[in-house]
């Protein structure tokens, strides 16, 4: 009976995992093709005060980590073709 209950909470804690996995994964979904450079990313976001550490790519995004203008510590995923904001965390 124990085994059982551990095998259940073992499959529903992989599960959940796949699930979040899935879910992370479709954070950006856009054709290289229509990618634009890192660098530009980086210049602009450097034209608007930030100190960029880091720039790598995660999940089909461009993750960013550095300090924006106001000095605050960001790590940020952005839209490879659009740069717009999919994520941050601070």
């Amino acid at each position: 009976m124990k085994s059982m209950v551990i095998s259940a909470a073992l499959a529903a804690a992989v599960a959940t995992l796949a699930s979040g996995a899935a879910v992370a994964s479709d954070k950006c979904s856009v054709p290289k093709a229509d990618w634009q450079p890192q660098e530009a990313l980086q210049q602009k976001l450097e034209g608007e005060g930030w100190k960029v550490k880091k720039v790598k790519v995660d999940d089909g995004c461009y993750e960013v980590y550095g300090t924006d203008a106001e000095g605050k510590r960001m790590e940020v995923y952005f839209d490879p073709k659009t740069f717009a904001v999919v994520k941050t965390k601070s």
